[in-house]
């Protein structure tokens, strides 16, 4: 065989190997480029989980918050209530904390003008009856007590008491013709009722 055809079928030879060692010179590129790959997913995962996760927590702090919130505004509401409660409840003592004392010290008042109406010849008796009876009036009216408009006034059952009734000429029915006994309110409250004959 000449020297000649030696060499092209050495060079032939040479070529069919030269791809087949770039095609094995490819391939650690490759297989960098799918770890890279596989690294880069396996980095994206980890970060979508890791905020999945502080979503997630998000989401349960926002709930706790909305939570506190309305426990806060319903505790923030009872106190506010049992504030204005305690309040009323105080300014009503304040109010009405003669009303007891009060009804003990009516009849009183009432004995001294049942005594104001006697005849007597006693003047001193009478004017020491008279300044009685105005010291407990003026007490009275000074804590709010104030007697009840009674006589010639229409029935109002609010404040009065009907113990008889009776025909009046000249007057219409459910008018209050007699106090039998004088009625007392306290500030806006009552206090007694008055006892009256009520026309018919």
């Amino acid at each position: 065989m000449s020297e000649e055809v030696k060499n092209e079928k050495h060079s032939s030879q040479e070529e069919v190997k030269k791809p087949e060692k770039e095609k094995n010179e490819n391939k650690p590129e490759t297989g960098k480029k799918e770890e890279k790959k596989a690294e880069s997913k396996s980095i994206f995962d980890h970060k979508n989980k890791e905020i999945e996760e502080l979503k997630k927590k998000n989401a349960e702090l926002e709930t706790q918050v909305a939570q506190l919130k309305n426990a806060y505004a319903k505790a923030y509401a009872d106190t506010e209530n049992t504030r204005k409660r305690l309040n009323k409840e105080f300014e009503q003592l304040s109010k009405y904390k003669i009303q007891d004392f009060a009804l003990q010290v009516l009849p009183v008042l009432d004995d001294c003008e049942r005594a104001l109406a006697q005849e007597t010849k006693d003047e001193a008796y009478r004017k020491g009856v008279q300044m009685i009876h105005d010291k407990l009036a003026a007490a009275l009216a000074a804590e709010g007590v104030s007697e009840i408009a009674c006589l010639n006034q229409p029935f109002d059952a609010n404040w009065h008491q009907a113990i008889m009734s009776e025909h009046v000429d000249g007057v219409e029915p459910g008018m209050v013709v007699e106090v039998l006994q004088k009625g007392y309110k306290l500030k806006d409250r009552l206090l007694r009722a008055a006892m009256v004959k009520v026309s018919e």
